[in-house]
């Protein structure tokens, strides 16, 4: 076998031992889980999670997965916690303790106080005799499957199930109190991810800035308020401010000859495609792209046929879609 042979075997070993544990975890969630979901549910407080070494970092990522799916929550370093960061805690909160053997010390100081006042305490661990879990209220077990080194020193499976298992309880809280990506966006609103959520109302432009003329306007001053607003296009209203049509370059082009001798009713594209303001704005990007159109007119339907903004694809780009 080939140096390289050996390294992607040795890939494969890995990712097909960790799938293997996932399923474990899969098969092994019974009603202690629910038991640990209605605890933080039931919490008018935070959820604070702690955890030592590799359990640490993957605690991190659980604390930010719960506080950014609506669930008030942070890390809290159990050595820290010993030198004053216990303060941290009050009745009210709930913590959850992870520890892949069960026995960590730092944990002690943590353990006892959540004794001493009250606070529940969730332990996540694949002991169940071990201290963490004999002094939990509620046991989150992940199936102890050894590491994938094979030799039980790199945590490697260990972490991926307790990560697995953060992930299904911040999940499940989030399915559990009907939390949308609208809400989500809330919490995230930079990058990629905050972009993919924004809304076209976020992203439109409203007020002065839209291009409308009424149906009775003549096209040479049309093309004025084309050319001032700067988008290309124009947008048409009816006797009672409906958007009744828009007049795009494509109009323009069809109606060369004798332009200027025509109203904007004459000329424009009835009932114009529309989007409303609450619509995600990567739907308005993938209605443009399948009609290859440049911009849309933001209607609310529940509230008449008014234009309230004018998205145009360059908005979104700038947001980082497209």
């Amino acid at each position: 076998m080939t140096e390289t042979e050996q390294l992607l075997a040795t890939a494969r070993q890995v990712a097909t031992d960790e799938a293997r544990a996932l399923e474990a975890l899969a098969d092994s969630f019974d009603d202690r889980f629910a038991d640990a979901v209605r605890l933080i549910l039931a919490a008018k407080g935070r959820v604070i999670v702690s955890g030592i070494g590799k359990s640490g970092h993957i605690g991190r990522k659980i604390a930010a997965t719960l506080a950014s799916t609506g669930t008030p929550a942070h890390f809290v370093h159990p050595a820290e916690a010993s030198h004053g960061d216990l303060g941290m805690l009050s009745k009210g909160d709930v913590v959850l303790a992870i520890s892949n053997s069960g026995e960590a010390p730092e944990l002690a100081d943590l353990l006892l106080f959540t004794r001493r006042f009250e606070i529940p305490l969730i332990g996540l661990s694949s002991r169940p005799g071990s201290t963490l879990m004999t002094q939990a209220d509620v046991h989150l077990q992940i199936p102890a499957m050894g590491e994938a080194c094979g030799y039980g020193i790199v945590p490697s499976i260990s972490t991926t199930l307790t990560l697995a298992m953060g992930d299904a309880l911040a999940i499940a809280i989030m399915k559990h109190r009907d939390f949308r990506p609208e809400n989500f966006r809330d919490f995230h609103p930079g990058g990629k991810l905050g972009a993919r959520l924004s809304k076209v109302r976020d992203l439109m432009h409203e007020g002065s800035a839209l291009p409308l003329v009424q149906d009775a306007t003549p096209m040479s001053d049309a093309l004025i308020e084309i050319s001032q607003k700067g988008f290309g296009v124009v947008g048409v209203n009816d006797a009672n401010d409906a958007l009744v049509g828009i007049v795009t370059d494509g109009d323009l082009r069809r109606h060369m000859e004798g332009l200027l001798d025509h109203t904007a009713a004459d000329v424009m594209t009835k009932a114009p495609t529309t989007i409303a303001p609450d619509a995600l704005a990567e739907e308005a990007v993938a209605i443009m792209n399948a009609r290859k159109i440049t911009c849309l007119f933001v209607v609310d339907p529940e509230n008449g046929p008014q234009a309230l903004g004018l998205l145009h694809i360059h908005d979104c780009l700038r947001a980082g879609l497209g």
